[in-house]
């Protein structure tokens, strides 16, 4: 059986991973994964759904559809391409869906938030490509021209001497939310986590075209980054790749200098 293309296919409430790119939570899992071409995983909670096989969809879950849109994921399945990338339409925005409803489950308005931040809504893309893995040796998915400037920073800084690192690329709405429902569980207030974390639905990391980049043997996500060769090359470097540091010090947004962060504008300067 060919392995489908590496792509992440995207709908509000799931997303449809190569099932080779994922790893078996038990026994049963692991059989439907040895046969699957796609895994559909629930955005929420990241659970397994059902296996796309040769043969049919493999239901993991007892009522898989139920809280989900189970038509779009469908109908997403039936579009997805079994060989390549070729014929597939253009990235196109998801619909906002549900913002509304994950803003205010924290205190939030998304109007306010927008206004008093300069942050603007950011749709997830209906599909990514593969980039490769992270520092953590997840999958890294990202915009494909993202993807393709990625690889060409990559080996520019390493001609130089210099070893970036991948810390983070694309994050669904959902698990943007679930970073505020782990932090406030172990005690930060919301407008604590807003002065390091965007709020759900404001994150560049949504569009694929954002990148936490780290160095070998430092901490990920720290203001220390900035003392390190690999921030030094960035500075010089990454506008040529068509990169922009997004926060930094003292930018209008209320985040904290994040000298990690870089987005990918597809300009070079």
């Amino acid at each position: 059986m060919r392995c489908p293309p590496r792509l992440l296919i995207n709908t509000p409430d799931v997303e449809l991973w190569p099932a080779d790119l994922l790893r078996a939570r038990g026994n049963r899992d692991a059989r439907a994964l040895a046969q699957a071409r796609w895994l559909l995983r629930r955005k929420r909670d990241g659970r397994y759904l059902a296996a796309a096989q040769d043969r049919g969809l493999v239901p993991l879950l007892p009522r898989w559809t139920a809280g989900i849109d189970a038509e779009a994921a469908l109908d997403a399945l039936d579009r997805a391409p079994r060989t390549g990338g070729q014929g597939l339409a253009p990235a196109a925005p998801l619909p906002l869906h549900r913002i509304e409803a994950r803003l205010q489950a924290l205190g939030l308005r998304a109007e306010d938030y927008a206004q008093r931040t300069g942050l603007a809504l950011v749709p997830e893309p209906a599909w990514l490509a593969f980039a490769g893995h992270d520092r953590y040796r997840r999958p890294l998915w990202l915009q494909a021209d993202t993807a393709r400037a990625w690889h060409r920073l990559r080996a520019a800084a390493r001609a130089d001497g210099i070893a970036l690192d991948a810390i983070s690329g694309y994050r669904s709405h959902d698990y943007q939310l679930g970073i505020f429902e782990r932090k406030r569980a172990r005690g930060l207030s919301v407008e604590a986590i807003l002065a390091v974390n965007a709020a759900p639905g404001f994150s560049e990391h949504h569009s694929g075209r954002a990148l936490d980049i780290g160095a070998p043997g430092e901490p990920p996500a720290e203001a220390s980054f900035e003392r390190t060769a690999a921030f030094a090359w960035l500075r010089e470097r990454a506008a040529g790749h068509g990169f922009v540091m997004s926060y930094p010090a003292d930018n209008p947004h209320g985040i904290v200098y994040e000298p990690w962060h870089w987005r990918h504008d597809g300009a070079a300067a």
